[in-house]
């Protein structure tokens, strides 16, 4: 039984570590919480829940993870302090020593979150921990859709993975493979749009994977989505390569409102490199998919991950993989330097990169990103692009994207409050003062 007049009036400080779909999570938890009558911390004001959930995809997501749980109890030193995500998964324990933290959950209790925090936050005796030690017993499916600060609505339409690639660590914090309906996924939807949400990004660890749960299949939810009235745009956050079906990429090339805009990670462009890491294809399936994609959608905005100086990675195999996306039709690279984590097969691969070798090849892809970023861009310079605008802090510039991801801004001197979360048609100008986004200027301008 949740007492809640003991959240009556009470203010909550919140920070979020790592992906989209932890954003998404934080969110959902501070509606939940908003229900009971708790209210966002402002910026200056002392919180008297403070909520971190956590990443541990990397050692210095560890680091930073420990980093805010320090600060937010420095800076709330009465606050009932909760830890959750990823590294509380892993890290149980060891977060549970930290002075001030109040309370440990797994990913498996985390969907139960408001009534750990009202028999703790009553009681505040000890320090509990809530943590489902073993990856198949993580089975629980905390739903969620939604804003927080943003303007786009993140949907949560699968969790757990899998794969256990060699490097990684995300089967064990989050477990294996899940989801809900498309019936529920549908209905979160529609209550988005009821809230005034106009776009909606998937999100997931493995979305592709989903259906595993419930028999059906990605390709069957998106369709389904697709005929949810009033939501404009739809993204894919991130699709594996060999779950990327030619009939989802066909079918979201002719949608009514999927937008042109896909992120597929990569890894690797080293067929030698991806089967040390255990990922599921090789680099010719990923090539055939980059352009089945261009080949339906020219337009369309494409962005890879690469892991660079993992186990393995010779000169050699950094070298294909730089020649191998130089060649390739992509947008963007998300590059991130392989970091060390315990438990993973990982480290029986016995050829080690040093850190000054991983910084060098970070810098070099990060340059041929940013080559093939602006050269996409400014291929749009001039032509007119319907952007969907987000909320701007007062007296800045205005932001949004168009239907392909690219950046704009609106000068803060032509911003109007009721631009917020509208489609607008633009021309799209040169580049902004940082290059972060194309300028643009209002249609009817």
């Amino acid at each position: 039984m949740i007492d809640t007049s003991a959240f009556q009036g009470k203010k909550a400080a919140y920070y979020t570590l790592g992906c989209k779909l932890n954003f998404s999570e934080t969110s959902t938890f501070g509606k939940m919480l908003s229900e009971l009558g708790v209210q966002t911390a402002k910026k200056g004001e002392k919180a008297d829940i403070c909520l971190i959930n956590t990443c541990s995809v990397t050692e210095v997501a560890d680091h930073k993870c420990r980093q805010a749980i320090h600060r937010l109890v420095r800076q709330n030193p009465d606050a009932f302090v909760v830890v959750t995500g990823c590294y509380a998964q892993l890290e149980p324990l060891k977060i549970s020593k930290i002075e001030g933290v109040d309370l440990v959950l797994g990913s498996n209790e985390k969907a139960n979150l408001v009534q750990y925090l009202s028999d703790g936050f009553v009681g505040r005796d000890k320090i509990a921990t809530h943590c489902t030690e073993k990856t198949k017993d993580i089975k629980t499916f905390a739903p969620s859709c939604s804003r927080g600060n943003r303007t786009r609505y993140f949907l949560k339409v699968q969790d757990g993975c899998d794969y256990f690639c060699t490097y990684c660590t995300i089967p064990y914090a989050r477990g294996f493979s899940r989801n809900p309906t498309i019936a529920s996924l549908v209905a979160q939807a529609e209550e988005a749009v009821r809230e005034g949400g106009k776009e909606i990004v998937l999100t997931g660890v493995n979305i592709g994977d989903f259906g595993k749960t419930t028999g059906e299949s990605f390709v069957d939810l998106v369709k389904a989505l697709d005929a949810v009235e009033g939501v404009q745009r739809y993204r894919i956050s991130s699709m594996e390569p060999d779950l990327l079906s030619d009939e989802l990429i066909d079918y979201c090339a002719r949608s009514r409102a999927f937008m042109p805009h896909w992120h597929i990670p990569l890894q690797s462009g080293s067929d030698t490199v991806l089967k040390l890491m255990h990922r599921h294809y090789n680099r010719q399936l990923f090539a055939d998919k980059i352009h089945r994609i261009k080949e339906v959608t020219p337009d369309a905005f494409i962005g890879v991950d690469v892991m660079v100086g993992c186990r393995g990675e010779t000169p050699e195999c950094f070298e294909e993989t730089y020649e191998f996306l130089r060649n390739l039709d992509v947008t963007q690279l998300h590059v991130f330097p392989y970091s060390e984590r315990p438990g993973t097969s990982a480290l029986k691969i016995p050829y080690v990169v040093s850190d000054a070798d991983k910084r060098e090849r970070s810098r070099r892809l990060l340059e041929l990103s940013d080559e093939k970023t602006q050269a996409f861009y400014e291929r749009y310079i001039g032509q007119e692009a319907e952007v969907l605008f987000e909320k701007a802090p007062r007296g800045k510039a205005m932001h949004g994207f168009t239907k392909n991801y690219i950046r704009v801004e609106l000068p803060a001197v032509e911003v109007r409050e009721e631009y917020d979360n509208q489609l607008m048609t633009v021309r799209l100008g040169e580049w902004n003062h940082d290059k972060t986004a194309l300028k643009v200027t209002l249609k009817n301008g």
